[in-house]
């Protein structure tokens, strides 16, 4: 160790202070006039250092070796590792970095403000200064976005380096690219909205537009949503006919004729792809159609193809198929999304009945458009004999005779349409709410409406009023099976209205529904502690009014 022995020799300036690293026991006496501070701890030493104020280190030569290859190992580990690395002072400025980091920025940081270096548009901070909170000694996360980079998404991570006195003395920032994780988030954003857009159709909408406009009306917003979320082609869409155990062509793009028109069925065998996801109720990636059993072509050139059951909870709706010119054409990222997509337009299918539409001719299009027109009116003339035949109580005359008959003759009116209307629609199977009597008190006429269609289809007798006291005077003469009321309706709150109810008839079921808004009364919580079962919301859905109405 010659060049200790020449500190050694040299004369001492007055009490130099000289900092021990180790056991030093051949040079111990000659230490005599100096003020030495031995330290064995590696951390110990790094802290005494950096507050200085030493002539000079001695050093054990097996520690220090020891010591010199960790930091060699970690200084590999911090080069080669998937993460940015930068060391900065208080004010942001890059002191030290990794090669990754500086892989992410046009120049090298250092010298260089960290943000600016790594060419930010914004970050996720409502600090104006992003590094506030990390020099008030308190570690960080922020995301940061930059447009037209590589990576474009950074998460950054910084933790305060403090001194002895507890003040900020450096700043440790770690970078991970999260780029994937966020376009992933976001793809799944868009696909939330993407269901939102495809089942969003006020009640004018469903009541007005007719059955072959809501079929094409559906198919653009399916056109257009797996052309600009999911970037597919080439697609087919069937639905599934419970009846024949068939799946018919709903919409395609880029098939060939030949397989567009193609039959198929929920079979496992010699019905393609298709078929065997129906039948199995699973999805089905098919990497190399030349070599696939069950690929069935579809469309010209098609090398790989990717098929998902369209499912609405446990009943098939139908099956939806893309395909590609590339072999492995599609990703297990690709099936994750098309699955999730797939949900989405099996609740779209439902909010428009398009699995009962397509059986309905035009002789069935023309009573719904009948009983439509009749629905209301005949409603209205039901609710008001029923409030004065209520008014007038017990009395026993020819005014109270003539309202009745009225009534009675209202209702042969809707018996009359109803019964052409099953007539005309023989191909359709039993119906779910057969011979039901439903009582719907919702003061938005076009809501009524809908009712009626939704509820009708389904083989209920629907009749439906504005207000609590018209459905309240029918409830008192007419033996309903189910009611189905708005939360909050014109004349008197919801609460009340369940109550009333439930004095009048105590065994008649009722269900609640609501548009998503806020009741101010609670008339959901008060109502459930006094036995309400179902709350239903809009847009109502068949499965859910079922539900709601047999449970």
């Amino acid at each position: 160790m010659p060049h200790i022995e020449r500190l050694l020799d040299a004369p001492p300036a007055p009490r130099s202070r000289v900092l021990v690293f180790g056991q030093i026991p051949s040079q111990a006496d000659t230490l005599a006039g100096y003020d030495t501070v031995r330290l064995s701890d590696p951390e110990a030493v790094a802290n005494a250092l950096h507050d200085g104020g030493f002539a000079a280190v001695l050093a054990d030569a097996t520690q220090l070796t020891d010591l010199l290859d960790n930091a060699q190992r970690n200084a590999l580990l911090v080069s080669y590792t998937d993460r940015g690395f930068a060391f900065t002072d208080t004010t942001g400025l890059v002191l030290w970095r990794n090669q990754k980091l500086a892989d992410w920025c046009d120049s090298d940081p250092i010298g260089q403000k960290l943000f600016a270096a790594l060419k930010q548009s914004a970050i996720a901070t409502t600090e104006a200064d992003p590094l506030k909170t990390a020099l008030a000694g308190q570690s960080i996360a922020l995301r940061v976005h930059r447009p037209n980079q590589t990576p474009e998404y950074l998460d950054v991570r910084v933790h305060p380096v403090c001194g002895p006195d507890g003040s900020v003395q450096q700043l440790v920032c770690l970078c991970r690219d999260v780029t994937a994780e966020v376009e992933q988030q976001l793809k799944f954003d868009a696909l939330h909205q993407a269901g939102r857009q495809l089942v969003e159709l006020d009640a004018d909408t469903i009541s007005e537009v007719s059955i072959p406009e809501r079929i094409e009306s559906l198919k653009d917003n399916l056109r257009r949503l797996i052309h600009d979320l999911l970037h597919y082609d080439i697609i087919e869409l069937r639905i599934f006919d419970r009846k024949t155990n068939e799946l018919k062509p709903l919409l395609e793009e880029g098939m060939t004729p030949e397989a567009a028109a193609r039959k198929l069925e929920a079979l496992p065998k010699h019905n393609g792809v298709t078929g065997w996801v129906a039948y199995h109720r699973k999805s089905y990636l098919c990497n190399d159609a030349s070599t696939d059993p069950l690929y069935l072509q579809g469309a010209t050139g098609a090398r790989s193809s990717l098929t998902v059951p369209v499912i609405d909870g446990l009943d098939l709706v139908g099956t939806f198929n893309v395909e590609s010119p590339r072999l492995n054409g599609f990703t297990e990222d690709d099936l994750q999304f098309t699955e999730l997509f797939s949900k989405e337009i099996a609740t779209a299918l439902h909010t428009l009945d398009l699995l009962n539409a397509q059986q309905t001719c035009a002789a069935t299009q023309s009573v719904e458009m009948v009983s439509k027109e009749i629905a209301l009116p005949t409603d209205e003339i039901l609710a008001s004999a029923a409030l004065l035949l209520k008014k007038l109580g017990d009395r026993d005359d020819s005014i109270t005779d003539h309202l009745r008959r009225i009534v009675t003759k209202a209702r042969d009116v809707k018996d009359c349409v109803r019964r052409v209307g099953e007539q005309a629609d023989r191909s359709s199977g039993p119906k779910p709410l057969h011979d039901k009597k439903i009582l719907v008190i919702e003061q938005d006429p076009r809501f009524r409406r809908e009712a009626h269609l939704i509820l009708e289809r389904m083989g209920a007798t629907a009749e439906t009023v504005g207000t609590s006291a018209e459905g309240l005077a029918l409830i008192a003469s007419v033996e309903y099976d189910v009611v189905l009321m708005e939360v909050s309706p014109a004349d008197m709150s919801g609460y009340d209205t369940y109550k009333s109810i439930l004095q009048t008839r105590p065994s008649l079921r009722v269900a609640m529904f609501n548009g998503f808004g806020y009741n101010k009364d609670h008339s959901i919580v008060r109502a459930r502690a006094e036995g309400l079962k179902h709350v239903i919301y809009r847009p109502f859905k068949p499965d859910q009014l079922v539900k709601a109405i047999l449970d």
